[in-house]
């Protein structure tokens, strides 16, 4: 069998946590914050936590080896 590689988007895109939990950064914050409303912008900070459906989706298909 070859070994699996990791999809480099994906790799870009998603971090495991230590629990196995999958975290990603929020959209709608890389430009046009004008736009936006403060508690918008307020709310989109930092990063949050994908679903355990799609988690366990992203961990097979994507990141097979993290």
């Amino acid at each position: 069998m070859p070994k699996l590689k990791t999809k480099s988007g994906a790799k870009k895109r998603f971090k495991i946590t230590g629990t196995g939990k999958v975290l990603y950064a929020q959209r709608g914050k890389q430009h046009g914050m004008i736009k936006r409303t403060n508690k918008q912008i307020r709310n989109l900070r930092g990063t949050a936590t994908l679903f355990k459906t799609d988690a366990d989706n992203v961990k097979k298909y994507f990141l097979p080896n993290g």
